[in-house]
């Protein structure tokens, strides 16, 4: 009956579309069940998934997709079986590589300022410099001649190609128009030996790149000089007291003493301290000449002597004049209410070989030596340690007055450059008219450009830092 009704009630046509209505439905139904208890599935989504540790993709909240998971990628892989699941990469899309950002991060904070405070300037290597020196002898006319090796026809050059590398950060060439403008209004005296005027004449070249510095004075023996850079009204003065002390020294310009020299230890050499104050910046030194014969003063009492056999003195050493002197200089730094920045230079040693200065000794060498190849002598050590106590108990007490006091300690790292100093190219052309001449070698001072030019690499980055 129920047939018979359809067929006669309806059509072939709509029973047609009732049927696929019908269908229709019923796939209608079946898709929505299965996509409503899929929901229901604690399974997630491939798509949806990230491959990535959680820890990683809530780090970079704010990051698209693919670059959370590129940066996560370099340092954590996922596993094979999670990249299976991954979508297909998107080929017309070159991915780029982790922020450069953070990887200079990571190397400033390695040399960030406060790990250069920290850093031992004087702990390092010489290493090769292919760029060479940053002037010549021939860009600046500020080297006297004793220090002029290539201009006196030193043959070699190799000794022109190395720099000081710190073991424990990185140390930059100076920069002459950045040191300028640090001191602009300011006041330079480097206060010692004939080293000193050796230093002064290389932080001359190298700053005579910006501007050429004018000569505004000079003593008799043009042993004490200052210089102005105009621009900058900024000064440098060399003042030359090799002992520090009080001195009367009687020798010619070759150095050949008719007597002791005769030292007051109480007594500071008032050529410094009368323009101690006049001066922002201050790099003082001594050593080498307290192995000189003297006759040695306190309260204008002779107290005895170093190495004075003619004499009916008591013999006390020169360690002994040399601790007592650095103690009064000390003294003077320490409560002397300076308000800018002073330095203690170690003194620098001589690389004599096969004798002295006085005996034929030379130095020939043409390239650094390592740590530990060539021993300090036992003198120059006992200079040293004397220094190194001395004004290692200073700075400390210093910074306790407010004084901002510095060891600046370039023995141990000159000490590797024996190969630095003019040897017989001290005077011009030594050998031109005999290659066998003997002539005397200059093992103490210091070829420019050469060696010395780095210790200005070392100061500028200590100014900076205050």
């Amino acid at each position: 009956m129920r047939t018979d009704y359809l067929k006669q009630n309806f059509p072939f046509t709509h029973r047609n579309l009732f049927l696929k209505l019908l269908l229709t439905l019923f796939f209608l139904g079946l898709a929505f069940r299965i996509l409503f208890f899929h929901s229901l599935s604690p399974q997630i989504s491939p798509v949806l998934e990230s491959p990535f540790p959680e820890k990683v993709t809530l780090s970079q909240p704010h990051n698209p997709p693919h670059t959370s998971a590129l940066s996560q990628s370099v340092s954590e892989p996922p596993p094979v079986q999670e990249r299976a699941s991954e979508p297909p990469p998107v080929l017309e899309h070159v991915p780029e590589p982790p922020p450069v950002v953070e990887f200079v991060s990571e190397t400033e904070d390695q040399f960030s300022p406060t790990e250069s405070e920290k850093c031992d300037y004087f702990n390092g290597d010489w290493v090769r410099n292919p760029s060479g020196p940053a002037y010549t002898n021939e860009s600046c006319n500020l080297i006297e001649s004793h220090q002029n090796c290539l201009k006196n026809g030193r043959p070699d050059r190799e000794f022109l190609y190395w720099r000081w590398a710190p073991r424990q950060c990185d140390l930059p060439q100076l920069d002459p128009q950045r040191f300028l403008n640090m001191m602009r209004n300011k006041a330079w005296a480097f206060i010692g030996d004939s080293i000193s005027r050796n230093h002064v004449q290389s932080l001359l070249c190298l700053l005579s790149k910006v501007e050429q510095p004018v000569l505004v004075y000079h003593d008799e023996e043009y042993k004490c000089k200052s210089w102005n850079f105009p621009s900058y009204n900024f000064s440098m003065s060399v003042i030359w007291s090799p002992f520090l002390v009080k001195a009367a020294i009687f020798e010619d310009i070759n150095g050949v003493s008719s007597s002791e020299v005769e030292l007051h230890l109480d007594k500071l050499d008032s050529k410094w301290t009368d323009q101690y104050l006049d001066f922002d910046y201050i790099i003082i030194s001594t050593g080498k000449w307290f192995l000189k014969s003297a006759i040695y003063y306190e309260n204008d009492t002779i107290l005895g002597c170093h190495s004075c056999p003619n004499r009916n003195l008591t013999e006390l050493g020169f360690n002994f004049a040399f601790r007592k002197a650095l103690k009064a200089v000390m003294n003077f730094i320490v409560s002397s209410n300076h308000k800018g920045m002073i330095f203690f230079r170690t003194f620098t040693a001589d690389h004599f070989e096969n004798g002295e200065w006085f005996s034929g000794g030379t130095c020939n060498r043409t390239a650094p030596i390592k740590e530990g190849e060539m021993e300090m002598k036992f003198l120059n050590q006992m200079l040293r340690d004397i220094e190194l106590d001395e004004v290692g108990k200073a700075v400390s007490e210093a910074s306790k007055n407010g004084v901002n006091f510095k060891l600046v300690d370039f023995s141990a790292l000159s000490q590797l450059r024996p190969d630095g100093h003019p040897g017989p190219y001290r005077q011009f052309q030594p050998f031109a008219k005999d290659k066998n001449a003997q002539v005397q070698n200059d093992c103490l001072h210091w070829c420019l450009p050469g060696p010395i030019d780095s210790w200005n690499d070392i100061i500028m980055e200590m100014v900076a830092k205050g």
